[in-house]
């Protein structure tokens, strides 16, 4: 019988391998994520909504998002200042797709008269 002798010193490095694979998460993410927002427009209306999701939220464009994160990793944005700029894009973002489809829905010929307003005219006459 042969016995195969597994150091502990292997099973150690294996362990901190897994470790160094899995990317620690920066405090600068972390504080993104954990930062909430409460959101009255779009999707996330009456959410809460973390700056990170709404940093890759369909509303900030790309290049946006990588200018917004390059400003605040170097410090030149706050975690405040970051929570306002992308909270007010998705709620201008949202305005303006609302108001384009509205635009879009309504009739460009005369504007509708309604039955009130046709029984308004009717008792002037």
């Amino acid at each position: 019988l042969i016995a195969v002798k597994t150091s502990d010193k292997d099973s150690v490095s294996e362990a901190a391998e897994k470790d160094h694979d899995s990317p620690k998460e920066e405090p600068w993410e972390t504080a993104l994520k954990t930062t909430v927002v409460g959101m009255e427009a779009g999707e996330f209306q009456g959410h809460k909504v973390s700056v990170w999701d709404l940093l890759h939220s369909k509303y900030i464009p790309e290049e946006n998002r990588k200018e917004l994160l390059e400003l605040y990793q170097a410090g030149e944005l706050t975690l405040e200042q970051v929570k306002t700029v992308v909270s007010t894009i998705v709620t201008k973002a949202e305005a303006a797709r609302a108001a384009q489809a509205a635009d879009a829905s309504s009739p460009r010929a005369e504007p509708v008269v309604t039955e009130a307003e046709q029984e308004e005219r009717t008792w002037e006459d």
